[in-house]
């Protein structure tokens, strides 16, 4: 995933998910991407999740009133209640300016 120049901001969401997390989770995930892209100011998210339930998602942000507007939004706000009554055990959530950033590929040669 290629972002813009810095500064912009980087949202960190580290979870540990119930062992039984409940009904909806895998369709609500998917919708708060989905819904997430279409917000003013989303550049983009990385995930990843091990078989331990430990997560991290981190959506990237133009600005830091971009971030506030996505963790207002309605529907966003009803999937942050339900991950706390029913699929996280834990959870924390970081907000950072992302200050300088660099990016590595490997090309292999044929």
């Amino acid at each position: 995933m290629s972002v813009p120049e810095p500064p912009y901001y980087a949202v960190l969401f580290t979870s540990r998910r119930r062992a039984e997390p409940g009904g909806g989770y895998g369709a609500t995930a998917d919708r708060m991407e989905e819904l997430a892209a279409q917000q003013p100011g989303f550049l983009g998210v990385e995930s990843a999740r091990g078989a331990d339930g430990l997560g991290i998602t981190v959506s990237y942000w133009a600005t830091l009133e971009d971030v506030r507007a996505w963790g207002r939004n309605a529907e966003h706000l009803l999937a942050q209640k339900f991950g706390r009554e029913k699929w996280y055990q834990w959870f924390a959530l970081r907000i950072c300016r992302v200050e300088r950033a660099t990016e590595f590929t490997h090309v292999d040669e044929a």
